[in-house]
């Protein structure tokens, strides 16, 4: 699951208002992003295909076949195999190796991998 930057910004709009028609979707992306009705409706249209959204008449009622949740761990996914190998733990390195973690940040973390 690879979605680009424009197909991002959409399927935030619909998990945000869900479900929602195209025309609503237009709108809102138009308020929060500056995208032309044009441009909303192409973005749709590409997610709809690669299957990440439904599309049901009438109206052009739009709604999300994927999970944030699903995006997030397929990026991460991705991620870690383009800039660290694989490697989990080259990732984790990377995030704590220059960063001041408080004691109760620690304390997450600790929790975080012995629930695994």
């Amino acid at each position: 699951m690879k979605l680009y930057e424009s197909e991002m910004k959409i399927m935030e709009l619909i998990w945000q208002n869900e479900p929602v028609s195209a025309k609503e979707l237009s709108v809102i992306a138009h308020n929060e992003i500056g995208w032309n009705k044009n441009t909303t409706y192409t973005v749709i249209k590409k997610a709809i295909e690669k299957g990440y959204v439904k599309r049901e008449d009438p109206d052009f009622i739009c709604t999300s076949l994927i999970t944030r949740e699903e995006v997030s761990k397929s990026e991460t996914k991705s991620l870690i195999d383009r800039l660290f190998g694989g490697s989990r733990k080259a990732l984790f390195s990377a995030l704590i190796e220059d960063e001041e973690l408080t004691p109760d940040e620690i304390a997450e973390m600790r929790r975080l991998i012995e629930k695994r």
